[in-house]
């Protein structure tokens, strides 16, 4: 019965897995890219949304404590006029006698006290102190030429004197009101009112406000960090500085500019700023970028700026990214995951349909061999009609031929009893017929001899059968088997082939126990041979090697042909089912799959080296029972 082994080859790899490898590669990164790219676009629209809303809501606290801030300036702005209405204020400048001095000083001092200012002092036109109300104090300011100040020549002209300067005297920051008084329409004299603004930056402390404010050259006079006063946030001229020092307006500061890492323009009067962690303003770990507003203050030539700090609504902006990414990841997934679920489904649908298609065939393929096999048993039957017994036996191993096969879809040893019995009814078949013809001729005891021969070859079948049933229910029956024994055994089965071929043996192992039923290993060896055999047909000087050796508790045994050797896309082959490379009336390609499988059940392994020299080598190893090997033969 042939067989055709293409049937059970594997298909050739589909042209699909060429777009599959395309997709393994690229998509991952392509959804990595898409998912960064989200993620920015989320983190830039949360941003620039974040900061319009804090614009608005910054324009407000902007407008509300810019008004504050005026109308600290503006209460004082009254006190240099008053003083015109006092008449002691003008005797004093008619006649600056120490009389006139002592009752204004008092006078100012009490009126100082309840406006509460810093001080307030009288001035001729020549800039020259006649009146404080600090007279009392060390610093005082009688007597002291304040002519080079800005608020004092602003108003000595009739011009307002409004001027922020640190005091040359005591060195101490404050705001200048200066105001000329008349007589006459004549300037006779300057009324200056000092107040000590420190008390906006206090509240702005403690209200944790970020604001400061600068003056017309662009120096920070008032800041609720102590870090930003006196810091230019203009770049100054040298001239502007040079300027700045002779005036003594803010004493002898160097007023460092104040410059940010990063600066853009968002609308006019808003800006972005970001200033370095190493920043001598900046005590956190990472670099602080602020949204500054800024809007100019009423009768002053300053302007209010407040900072909004963008670290929670960054931090919010880059949590609002991480989502947007997590979610399109998170949907690629789902996606991925249900296109990859489809595929399964659809491939699994497929192998179902080709199972199927293959059982079919299978069972198909059974049948027309247990037909044949039946016609063959009852040709046997006819034959040897008075061996019933060998006739029942032959019958029992036909039935369980029959039901290996219906098990062949859920294991690889379908129809291996029809190869197994293929070698034993060959000799019947042969004995048989020569049975016949010396029982014709006369020759009684070779026919007896013959008769002997097919019923220890029956009883052969007969354990053969029971092996394999014993290995379908996977070792239930492992045993032990003597290899000098089940070597014999193969040599003598397969003598007539190897005379036959003038084969040379060359035999170096030990007669050692192992772990595996006596006919198993018969087996085995009896396909290792046989194969071997055939390898070597065309040689000239055939030579079979069996060797052995102990290794790690377990004998190998090493059957080396010197024949045609095994090509290199056969190997990869070699231990399927119903592959094979002899001719279909040969073989049926399952006996290096049965012996692997035997092998196995044992705890063992067989497998096959490729030699330089050629041929082919069948390594089997099996579990000793006893550690220590016999004496070789």
């Amino acid at each position: 019965m042939k067989c055709d082994s293409t049937l059970y080859r594997a298909a050739p790899p589909s042209l699909a897995v060429k777009p599959r490898l395309i997709r393994h590669l690229f998509l991952p990164p392509l959804i990595i890219a898409l998912m960064i790219g989200l993620g920015y676009i989320g983190f830039w629209v949360s941003e620039h949304y974040g900061i319009r809303s804090l614009s608005e809501n910054g324009q407000r606290q902007l407008e509300l404590h810019a008004r504050a801030v005026e109308s600290e300036i503006s209460k004082y702005t009254y006190l240099p006029s008053l003083l015109e209405l006092e008449s002691s204020v003008s005797r004093l400048l008619a006649d600056p006698s120490p009389e006139y001095r002592q009752t204004v000083n008092e006078y100012l001092e009490g009126l100082n006290r309840r406006s509460r200012s810093r001080a307030i002092y009288v001035m001729d036109t020549t800039g020259r102190v006649l009146a404080t109300s600090n007279w009392r104090d060390v610093d005082s300011y009688l007597g002291e030429d304040l002519s080079f100040r800005a608020y004092f020549q602003n108003a000595v002209r009739g011009q307002p004197g409004r001027f922020y300067g640190i005091g040359s005297t005591s060195g101490e920051p404050g705001y200048y009101l200066a105001h000329g008084l008349e007589e006459h329409g004549k300037i006779i004299g300057v009324a200056v009112v000092k107040v000590r603004l420190e008390a906006m930056e206090e509240r702005w402390q403690r209200a944790r406000l970020e604001a400061f404010v600068s003056d017309e050259n662009g120096i920070i006079i008032l800041s609720s960090d102590p870090a930003r006063r006196l810091k230019s946030v203009l770049p100054l001229s040298d001239d502007t500085k040079e300027r700045l020092a002779r005036s003594l307006q803010y004493y002898w500061f160097p007023l460092n500019e104040l410059q940010p890492l990063a600066r853009e323009k968002l609308a006019e009067g808003e800006e972005k700023l970001t200033f370095p962690a190493n920043s001598e303003l900046v005590s956190d770990e990472e670099n602080i970028s602020y949204l500054s507003q800024t809007r100019p203050l009423s009768d002053t030539p300053w302007n209010f700026t407040l900072l909004t700090p963008l670290q929670d609504l960054r931090r919010e902006a880059v949590n609002q990214g991480i989502l947007v990414a997590v979610a399109f990841a998170l949907v690629a997934f789902l996606l991925i995951a249900w296109n990859e679920r489809r595929k399964v489904i659809a491939t699994r649908l497929a192998a179902r349909e080709a199972l199927q298609e293959a059982n079919n065939q299978l069972e198909r393929r059974i049948t027309e061999r247990t037909t044949d096999l039946r016609a063959s048993n009852e040709r046997l039957k006819g034959q040897i009609r008075e061996r019933r017994q060998a006739e029942e036996t032959l019958r029992r191993a036909q039935d369980e031929l029959v039901q290996a096969g219906k098990l062949a879809a859920i294991g690889q040893m379908s129809t291996s009893i029809a190869h197994e019995l293929n070698q034993p009814l060959a000799a019947l078949r042969t004995l048989s017929g020569n049975t016949v013809r010396f029982l014709e001729r006369g020759q009684l005891d070779v026919a007896s001899t013959n008769l002997k021969t097919i019923n220890e070859l029956i009883d052969r079948m007969g354990r053969i059968t029971a092996s394999l049933r014993s290995f379908a229910r996977r070792g239930d029956d492992k045993g032990q088997a003597s290899l000098g024994n089940a070597v014999d055994a193969a040599l003598q089965l397969l003598g007539s082939r190897m005379e036959s071929a003038h084969l040379q043996l060359q035999r170096d192992f030990a007669d050692v126990q192992v772990q595996i039923d006596q006919t198993r290993l018969e087996q085995i060896l009896v396909n290792l041979i046989g194969n071997a055999l055939d390898a070597m047909q065309s040689q000239p000087l055939p030579t079979l090697w069996l060797e052995g050796e102990e290794f790690d508790g377990k004998y190998r045994l090493r059957v080396r042909d010197n024949g045609h050797g095994i090509d290199a896309e056969a190997r990869k082959h070699l231990f399927e089912p119903f592959f094979t490379t002899k001719p279909g009336e040969q073989g049926l390609g399952l006996g290096l799959t049965l012996s692997a499988s035997l092998a196995a059940a044992t705890g063992g392994h067989l497998g096959v080296e490729h030699p330089a020299s050629g041929g082919t080598t069948f390594v089997l190893s099996l579990p000793l029972v006893s550690p220590t090997p016999a004496e070789p033969i």
